[in-house]
């Protein structure tokens, strides 16, 4: 229970063309060598990170979480990665974590990429989602949340003096369509977050050329708590896999408790996480 096997997938993508993505993505986890639990995909991994919602999202029961839903179950692996969803009249970037079992947890982008206009296209979201997996608490999020750290911040209202039950969460996941011309700031950012919030770390980036002409160099990181890079690859597509451990997390935390000393603080108008275990 102390290991977790996880899998990131950096790939390129396919233009807004959701058939040749699900495909791809398909043959690259069937094709994954050896044990895994989980694997992440990036950032809208069935159209690549596109402005265009209204054309491309669907709804829940639709094409890209159905395939979620069927190779999760296939496989016996957890899938998690980021789709446009349309509920009502709404369009929202959501982190979908699918289980085994049919069940899923979703989290919708909250920090909305206003520089090109994804926050006029899309709803933010407005809760997080704490997923968990044999014992492990998982924070998952989305590319332009990196940027903010208060969001992603363990909170240490669980400490009481030098006891209690520990941080929140015991790995942090980014999914992303991160440029390359800005990818300084994604390296410098994955590492920063691991270590002010004691805890691995995965963000998972695509590779190649969008639809406007944007570059994207991967740069996929596998994090540990002490900031230390286990995995990474630049400009290939690759499948990135690590052995998380828990016992190492703890003796981290144990030998550094540097959690307890934090500032507390309120993030207000956030409705409570929804929990999916």
């Amino acid at each position: 229970m102390s290991k977790l096997h996880i899998t990131a997938i950096q790939s390129s993508l396919h233009w807004q063309d959701k058939a040749a993505n699900l495909q791809m993505f398909e043959q690259k986890i069937r094709a994954i060598d050896g044990y895994t639990e989980v694997v992440i995909l990036p950032e809208m991994f069935s159209t690549g990170f596109s402005l265009n919602p209204a054309e491309l999202a669907e709804t829940m029961d639709g094409e890209t979480v159905s395939w979620m839903k069927r190779l999760s179950t296939e496989k016996r692996i957890i899938i998690a990665g980021s789709v446009i969803i349309r509920e009502g009249d709404n369009f929202y970037n959501r982190l979908i974590w699918m289980l085994p079992n049919g069940q899923h947890g979703q989290y919708d982008k909250r920090h909305l990429f206003a520089y090109p206009g994804e926050d006029v296209q899309y709803s933010a979201g407005d809760k997080r989602l704490s997923a968990s997996v044999k014992g492990w608490r998982v924070n998952l999020q989305v590319c332009y949340d990196l940027r903010f750290p208060v969001w992603a911040r363990q909170s240490n209202s669980f400490f009481q003096g030098n006891h209690g039950t520990g941080p929140e969460y015991d790995l942090l996941i980014y999914v992303a369509n991160w440029p390359e011309r800005r990818v300084h700031a994604w390296k410098t950012l994955l590492q920063a977050r691991a270590i002010e919030n004691q805890c691995y770390v995965v963000g998972v980036n695509r590779v190649g050329a969008d639809g406007n002409d944007l570059q994207y160099s991967g740069d996929s990181m596998i994090i540990d708590p002490m900031g230390e890079v286990i995995k990474t690859s630049t400009n290939t597509e690759e499948n990135l896999s690590a052995i998380l451990d828990k016992d190492h997390l703890q003796r981290v935390r144990y030998r550094l408790p540097f959690l307890k000393d934090a500032d507390k603080f309120i993030i207000e108008n956030l409705k409570p996480d929804e929990d999916i275990s």
